[in-house]
C-alpha cells in the first residue's frame, strides 16, 4: 500500500524495537520500513479496537488515526483492555492516544473524538491506507463501507457476539463489499453487549486477526481474508472458513452503483 510513496530509513533504536520483524522473511527491512510509512484508521476504540491499536503501535505503523466518540467506563474494561481505571469519564480516543504514545513513541497517533459519518468521513479516510472496523453496530459498518469504495482503500471487517466473532478483508481485489455480504441490517433488533453480555478475550481474538490481516496488506505478503469470511467459535474452540462473492446487483459496488 506504500510503495507510491518514499519509504523512510529506520533509526538505530527503531532497528532495535523492530528486531524480530527484521529477520522475518515476510517483514524483513523493506517491509519494517513500509509499515513505517503506512498510514491506518481505526474506527472505533474499544475491544476490538484495543487489540488492533496495541498491536498496530507495537509493530511500527507510523500513522494511526483513531475515530470514537465514546468515554471510558468501568463496564468497559473487562475487554477493552487499551483503558485503565484512571481514564475513566474521559475520552476513549484521549485514552488510547496516551497509552499508544507510551508503548510506542517514533509513531503518529491522530485522536478523532467523533463518529465516522457524513462528509467529514470521506476525507478522513483519504488521508489513510486502509480502515479497521472496531465498531458495533450495522450503520457504523456501512458508512465505513461507503467510505472505502469511494476512496478505494481495503476494509479489514471483524464484529463479535457473546463468545463467537468473524472477520473478513473488504472492498479489494475485486472481492465483496459489506454490503455484497449483508444487504441489510438485521429486521429484527439484535441485542447490544450490554443485554448479550461478550467474553472479554474474545475481541482481542478476532481484533489481533484484524490487526495481522492489516499488517499483510500494507507489507504486501500473504493471503489476506478476500473473498472469506473467518468465523471464531470461542467456546467450541473452532475456526470456520467461508467463501463470500461480489455481489453484481450490490448498490454499494455492483454495476447499479455505477449507474
Amino acid at each position: 500500500m506504500t510503495d507510491q510513496r518514499k519509504l523512510p530509513s529506520l533509526s538505530p533504536q527503531e532497528r532495535q524495537r523492530y528486531a524480530r520483524h527484521l529477520v522475518l522473511p515476510q517483514i524483513g527491512e523493506v517491509g519494517q520500513d513500509k509499515l513505517k510509512a503506512s498510514r491506518v484508521l481505526l474506527v472505533g476504540v474499544g475491544g476490538l479496537g484495543s487489540a488492533i491499536a496495541l498491536y498496530l503501535a507495537g509493530v511500527g505503523v507510523g500513522r494511526i488515526g483513531l475515530v470514537d466518540d465514546d468515554i471510558v467506563s468501568l463496564s468497559n474494561l473487562q475487554r477493552q483492555v487499551i483503558h485503565s481505571t484512571g481514564w475513566l469519564g474521559r475520552p476513549k480516543v484521549e485514552s488510547a492516544k496516551h497509552r499508544l504514545a507510551d508503548l510506542n513513541p517514533d509513531i503518529k497517533v491522530i485522536a478523532h473524538n467523533m463518529r465516522f459519518a457524513g462528509a467529514s468521513s470521506l476525507d478522513m479516510a483519504s488521508e489513510y491506507d486502509l480502515i479497521i472496523d472496531g465498531t458495533d453496530n450495522f450503520q457504523s459498518r456501512y458508512d465505513i463501507n461507503a467510505a472505502c469504495l469511494q476512496v478505494g482503500i481495503p476494509y479489514v471487517y471483524g464484529a463479535i457476539f457473546r463468545l463467537e466473532g468473524q472477520a473478513s478483508v473488504l472492498c479489494v481485489n475485486g472481492g465483496p463489499c459489506y454490503r455484497c455480504v449483508f444487504p441489510e441490517p438485521p429486521s429484527e433488533p439484535v441485542m447490544t453487549g450490554e443485554q448479550a453480555g461478550i467474553l472479554g478475550a474474545i475481541p482481542g481474538t478476532i481484533g489481533t486477526i484484524q490487526a495481522t490481516e492489516a499488517i499483510k496488506i500494507l507489507v504486501g505478503f500473504g493471503s489476506p481474508l478476500v473473498g472469506r469470511l473467518l468465523i471464531y467459535d470461542g467456546e467450541g474452540m473452532q475456526f470456520e472458513s467461508i467463501e463470500l462473492a461480489k455481489n453484481p446487483d450490490c448498490p454499494d459496488c455492483g454495476h447499479r452503483a455505477r449507474l
